[in-house]
């Protein structure tokens, strides 16, 4: 865009319809008519009839159609509105940028603007702002201080860079995603230190805010490139405002209208908790930043594994590791991932001499870039899915979306223990309390210190598994607008 960029924006808003609060635009509304329920899609079917022929076929944004569900009047009346419409943008992309006889879709003019528009529901009611005002960060949220000083750590190159000079070209890159356990951190940096080969690697640790504590325990690692990287938008580093608690926030059942507070109910009508939704926050921005973020991994073709400050990394895991990443494609095309331990978190594995295909597990899990792409192209659906946990989202909603059984590949023995007596989670009472020590007694058997998996073992594939799956409707904890408003600004941060 130009110079003349403000003025071609001044122009555009005085055609853009105000957004209509009628029943027809509220049939249209993401959170109110799903696009599998028939409101919805009798609006899709009204839009794409305004389409030239040939692209009718092709499924609309959002975003269009909130533009669609602007226009009032008779199904007729709307056609003629929206039609009038585009020509009349057209003619002013025609003089300013493409010519003469340009005839551009919605899509293609929205892309031209690049996107200049405040949305405040997901990719919702759309007003037009000037440039000075767009960003590419989240736009719902002003960043604090410590907002702004954590962003630029994350550019700091990796740590220990004169001591392991060279990383190995097949490696496997680890991540380490952590909130505030410092006595459960300790442990597994402690167990990645005796990892054979760890020294060939990266190891990025995630931060989910900003703790002191845990940051001192990741700067002491002398055992490889290390890199830390923290949430700028954690909710626990905004403590008087969204992402955080917000003064006006509607709490517990409150009625938003009676209290006159803000916040979307999940579907058993509670309010947003920050503490719970920062578990989901994280893990997606970490993946968006990971995959498509930083200089050190957007680029990897190999396999990160991704692993949490409550699982006990055995010494064999790393060779384990790419001895499955390698096996993947040969012995496992439904593989996706591969799984340094069972689905089941309380099994240790079952002593078999061959590999394993199973229903993918949250314990010392790796894919490739590959399998992210597939992942990011369904955010639309993992950010909608009313489950504030990262996992049970993917099972229930995102891994069904593929159109496939999704098979992870793993040893017959565990190569990571979770043991952590309080979880992240913490079931799915909030108020639970839970005391831990931080106290691990795991005996690593003589087995496990040295790579047990074999390249000519056979596969046995466990089909049919209980758990997780497509129909789940979610345990709540993920109504409010807000947030599902964020998780989608995290998918369009690098891309």
């Amino acid at each position: 865009m130009d110079m003349e960029e403000p003025l071609l924006r001044n122009e555009v808003s005085n055609i853009i319809p105000k957004r209509q609060n009628s029943v027809n635009f509220m049939r249209c509304d993401f959170f109110s008519e799903l696009p599998s329920k028939v409101g919805y899609k009798d609006v899709v079917h009204e839009y794409q009839q305004t389409q030239p022929e040939g692209e009718s076929t092709q499924p609309p944004s959002k975003l269009e159609i909130e533009m669609w569900c602007r226009f009032s009047g008779t199904k007729n009346d709307k056609i003629s509105k929206f039609q009038f419409f585009i020509s009349s943008i057209s003619e002013i992309l025609e003089v300013q940028y493409f010519g003469c006889c340009y005839n551009p879709s919605l899509k293609t003019i929205l892309k031209v603007l690049d996107y200049p528009f405040d949305l405040d529901t997901y990719e919702g009611s759309i007003e037009i702002v000037e440039a000075k005002e767009l960003t590419i960060i989240p736009k719902l949220i002003l960043q604090n201080e410590l907002s702004v000083v954590l962003q630029k750590k994350n550019q700091i190159p990796p740590r220990n860079l004169d001591l392991y000079p060279k990383l190995a070209k097949d490696r496997v890159v680890i991540v380490l995603y952590v909130h505030n356990r410092p006595q459960y951190l300790q442990v597994v940096i402690d167990s990645l230190s005796r990892v054979e080969a760890i020294s060939e690697t990266l190891l990025i640790v995630s931060h989910d805010g900003y703790f002191e504590e845990m940051n001192k325990i990741v700067e002491g690692i002398k055992f490889c490139q290390v890199k830390q990287i923290f949430a700028p938008y954690s909710p626990h580093i905004f403590t008087n405002k969204f992402p955080g608690v917000s003064p006006n926030d509607c709490k517990d059942k409150d009625d938003p209208v009676e209290k006159h507070c803000e916040g979307t109910p999940d579907q058993y009508g509670n309010h947003r908790s920050p503490k719970i939704v920062s578990l989901k926050h994280h893990w997606w921005w970490m993946m968006n930043t990971v995959w498509d973020g930083l200089e050190e991994t957007r680029h990897h073709s190999g396999h990160v594994l991704f692993i949490e400050e409550d699982h006990f990394i055995y010494p064999n895991a790393y060779r384990n590791m790419q001895l499955l990443a390698d096996l993947k494609s040969k012995k496992c095309p439904d593989c996706y991932a591969a799984n340094l331990a069972p689905s089941e978190v309380k099994s240790r594995g079952e002593g078999w001499e061959s590999l394993v295909a199973e229903r993918m597990g949250n314990v010392g899990y790796a894919f490739n870039q590959t399998v992210w792409r597939k992942i990011h192209k369904k955010a639309a659906g993992f950010c909608s899915f009313d489950d504030y946990n990262w996992d049970i989202t993917m099972w229930s909603t995102v891994y069904p979306s593929f159109g496939s059984p999704v098979y992870t590949l793993r040893g017959s023995r565990t190569s990571a223990v979770h043991f952590g007596k309080c979880g992240l989670h913490q079931g799915h009472k909030r108020n639970l309390a839970c005391m831990d020590n931080g106290g691990v007694n795991i005996v690593v058997a003589d087995i496990d210190k040295v790579a047990n998996i074999k390249p000519d073992w056979e596969v046995r594939k466990y089909e049919h598994q209980a758990g997780y799956q497509a129909g789940f409707k979610g345990w709540g904890g993920w109504g409010d607008v807000r947030d599902r408003e964020l998780c989608m600004e995290f998918a369009k941060m690098y891309v």
